[in-house]
């Protein structure tokens, strides 16, 4: 079959078209593993119990600030098969008070929502793949949302905050074996 160049070969964007996600706000992220497998723990009676996947994944999130210094993190979840989490992007932490005299050079790092998602799977996947026998951690893409208010906020907190009470009721819920791969 040959190729047609005229056809669109890219996946459709999830994204909300148009908008800037680097613009200052909260934002709820949610990333899933590879084929939905129970890498970070298990479980039981409503308390996630992590195994040492689970651990690297709260350090790992837990040092985005030191990588993007324009975020500050809110409530946050490792569950067996997915993370949840709330990142706060705040305008430019130290915004220059004057002109430099030479231009700077740009640092590499975007401060999207993209680009620090994809820190945080680098850094994961990194940690995986010299400590377990994991090559595929994570699904393609994330899930977000655009926190729009006060009221959207507490109640995505808690939604977080009691997400591993109510797992079996999670639509991420998926039975299958603890993957010890």
């Amino acid at each position: 079959m040959k190729c047609d160049p005229t056809q669109n070969l890219h996946r459709r964007s999830i994204r909300l078209s148009g908008y800037d996600y680097s613009r200052s706000g909260a934002y709820f992220i949610t990333i899933c593993t590879h084929n939905r497998f129970s890498l970070f723990g298990q479980i039981t009676d409503g308390e996630m119990h992590l195994n040492d996947s689970g651990r690297m994944i709260e350090r790992c999130w837990n040092e985005i600030p030191v990588h993007f210094p324009h975020v500050e993190l809110d409530a946050f979840v490792v569950m067996p098969n997915h993370v949840h989490g709330i990142v706060a992007i705040a305008d430019s932490p130290n915004p220059p008070r004057k002109p430099p005299i030479t231009p700077i050079q740009p640092s590499g790092t975007s401060k999207t929502i993209g680009s620090i998602v994809r820190g945080f799977k680098i850094g994961v996947t990194t940690w995986m793949r010299q400590n377990t026998n994991v090559h595929d951690v994570w699904q393609r893409n994330y899930w977000e949302r655009i926190i729009r208010n006060e009221p959207e906020l507490n109640r995505i907190r808690e939604y977080i905050l009691n997400n591993p009470v109510n797992w079996d009721s999670d639509s991420l819920y998926v039975v299958n074996p603890q993957c010890n791969r």
